[in-house]
This record gives structure tokens, C-alpha cells and sequence, in this order.
């Protein structure tokens, strides 16, 4: 894909991967949405990101705020190339001590909000072949204690994406989930510091994707896992 004048959107972008994701979009070129369903700090993110950046509130729980998410991104940009489901969350307990809040939360968040995304942008990226990646996580085929609702969200977020892979490749769609293991972020009420410089950095994950973005059109590849070097 030729980056120039291209168009994505990120969910979850006002921080941690997906504000990584965005760095390195805008930096390779593109013209770039963001997403977060929490009050923003608009004037920040602009700041930092550039001030032709797109800032919209969108829960991906809600169908029609993605929706409305979609209409914004082309009424601005006039199309959509390249959508990331980054939105996520994670709450761990052993089974019988998990609560029908947390797995209705990372079940609405974390996979229904992916399949929301992709329902709502699908036609544009149909119209423009464009490519749509989600963010899934090693826990997408390993489970761990503790973790009976984030695997249950990512091991169907990779599913999903493959599925769906199969299922828009004919319209010239490009699907692909990431796969991230430990990756320096706010995730799970964690506060980065200096002790987190063994892992995977937000713009390591931007730089994945720019690379799937420019990789030759014959070429895709649907399922990546990417792992720290080395443990702690």
C-alpha cells in the first residue's frame, strides 16, 4: 500500500499502544483518527500528535458511536483506508471469584467492540481495499489462572480476525491480528516507568504496522506474534 494521503483509524488511541499506533502512522504520513470512549484531553493529543488529528469520543461498546466514528473520519478525511481495533481492557480472578461485571466488560470491550469497529468501517475499507488489523495479545492462544475472561476476548478476537480474514480477502481486504506479549502501556491501571524497559514499546507496535501497511499487495500476513527478547 502506498501510505501517501491514506487514512486510519484507531480505537483506543489516546494512549498507551494505540497512541503509539498513531505516532507512527502520522509519521509515515498518513492522516490519522483517534478514538477513546473517556473524557479527552483534546488539547494534549493534538500537542503531541498534530493538530490535523482527529479526536472523537466513541465507546466501541456502543455500535452507533462507532458508526458515528466512521461518518466523522470521512466527512474529514473523505475516506478510510486503514482500521485498528486497539480498544481493550483487562481484569484477572481466579472463575469463582470473577464477577458478571469484569466478564461482561472485557466481553463487550474486547470482542464485541472489535466486531463493531469492523462492521461500522467494512464498506469503506471494501470501497478503498484497504486493511484492517486488530489487536489481540499472546493470551489469544495461551491461557493462564486468573484469566478465564481476557482469554475467553482474545482467543475470540483471534477468530474473529481470521474469519473475517477469509471472509473480505475476495474485495481485496487485508485482515491481520497483532499478538503482543508484554508491551509498556497503561494497561490494566498499570503507570509506565523506568522498570519497563524490557518490554515492547508502543511505536515497536506502530512499526509493525507500518511495515504490514507497505509490505507488497500479494503478501499477507494475517497472524502475528511479537514477544519481548527477554523476560525481565
Amino acid at each position: 500500500m502506498n501510505l501517501e494521503n491514506k487514512v486510519a483509524y484507531i480505537t483506543g488511541g489516546t494512549k498507551g499502544i494505540g497512541l503509539g499506533i498513531a505516532k507512527s502512522l502520522i509519521n509515515a504520513g498518513l492522516k490519522v483518527a483517534i478514538s477513546g470512549r473517556k473524557a479527552l484531553d483534546t488539547e494534549k493529543l493534538k500537542a503531541e500528535l498534530g493538530s490535523d488529528v482527529l479526536i472523537i469520543a466513541s465507546d466501541v461498546r456502543n455500535f452507533e458511536d462507532e458508526q458515528k466514528a466512521v461518518e466523522q473520519i470521512v466527512s474529514k478525511f473523505g475516506k478510510l483506508d486503514v482500521v485498528i481495533a486497539n480498544a481493550g481492557l483487562g481484569k484477572f480472578a481466579p472463575i469463582d471469584e470473577l464477577s458478571l461485571e469484569d466478564w461482561n466488560a472485557m466481553i463487550d470491550t474486547n470482542l464485541t467492540g472489535v466486531f463493531h469497529t469492523l462492521k461500522a468501517s467494512v464498506a469503506q475499507l471494501k470501497a478503498n481495499k484497504g486493511h484492517y488489523i486488530s489487536i489481540a495479545s499472546l493470551a489469544g492462544t495461551n491461557f493462564f489462572a486468573g484469566g478465564a475472561a481476557y482469554n475467553a476476548s482474545k482467543f475470540g478476537v483471534v477468530g474473529f480476525t481470521q474469519a473475517a480474514m477469509l471472509d473480505l480477502r475476495d474485495y481485496d481486504v487485508k485482515t491481520t491480528t497483532i499478538m503482543p506479549g508484554s508491551v509498556t502501556s497503561h494497561f490494566n491501571e498499570h503507570v509506565p516507568n523506568d522498570a519497563d524497559g524490557w518490554k515492547i514499546q508502543p511505536e515497536d507496535i506502530g512499526q509493525i504496522v507500518v511495515d504490514l501497511l507497505k509490505l507488497n499487495p500479494n503478501v499477507l500476513p494475517s497472524k502475528i506474534e511479537v514477544r519481548p527478547t527477554k523476560t525481565k
